[in-house]
């Protein structure tokens, strides 16, 4: 694995961490890993990145993601949240509109492709389009600030084609609340009883998903 130099920003995130959590219950940041379509979900999306995140930041998480329905009001309680599966998907309208409230209101995604699966990513490009017909995924150079807010993110490595990997994002009002990959960030390496053998995943995976999530809080 590559090595990559902390950012200058790092030690600006406790105070901004913290006004992010006074607005919810408890202390910590915590992050949801959405049950959508019935009872669709993941089971090998790596938590790891939150630990990481509490070790080289000031940003405490609760380490562990919270299953939550889309259609719940739970949503609500985290800040962040992570979507991802395989094979193709529909959401029910009250999914719908509750996704559209969640990110309107300041709520921040995370969705990759489990095993670069082309069916999911393919449900996802529509879901997200008919929830917000009017914006569009765009792809994210590396030199948007999230590639660089706590880690230097110069490459995105992946596993059968290293550094042609693609992010792409969903800006509203001027601000990203959708980070989406085709590809992967599942992290599947540091997930237990997980494997991606077949897809093309990105391999700095971890890095990345720190700087998301420090991003979402940030902005």
């Amino acid at each position: 694995m590559a090595r990559y130099t902390l950012c200058l920003v790092v030690p600006m995130l406790s105070a901004i961490a913290h006004a992010q959590t006074d607005r919810l219950s408890g202390d910590l940041v915590r992050c949801a890993n959405l049950i959508y379509a019935g009872t669709k979900t993941s089971r090998c999306f790596s938590d790891r990145f939150l630990q990481r995140v509490s070790l080289e930041t000031n940003i405490e998480t609760d380490g562990k993601f919270a299953p939550v329905k889309l259609a719940s009001k739970d949503i609500y309680q985290h800040p962040f949240a992570v979507m991802t599966g395989e094979g193709s998907f529909a959401l029910t309208d009250a999914e719908r509109v509750n996704l559209k409230n969640y990110l309107t209101r300041g709520g921040f995604l995370l969705a990759s492709a489990g095993c670069s699966d082309p069916g999911w990513a393919a449900a996802f490009r529509r879901e997200i389009a008919r929830v917000f017909p009017d914006h569009k995924l765009e792809a994210l150079q590396l030199t948007h600030a999230v590639f660089h807010t706590v880690y230097d993110i110069g490459s995105i490595e992946t596993s059968h084609g290293r550094f042609k990997g693609k992010i792409e994002g969903l800006t509203l009002d001027s601000r990203l609340a959708v980070v989406f990959s085709s590809d992967g960030l599942n992290d599947t390496e540091h997930a237990q009883n997980c494997c991606c053998c077949g897809g093309d995943e990105i391999l700095n995976a971890e890095y990345i998903n720190v700087n998301v999530l420090a991003y979402a809080l940030l902005h």
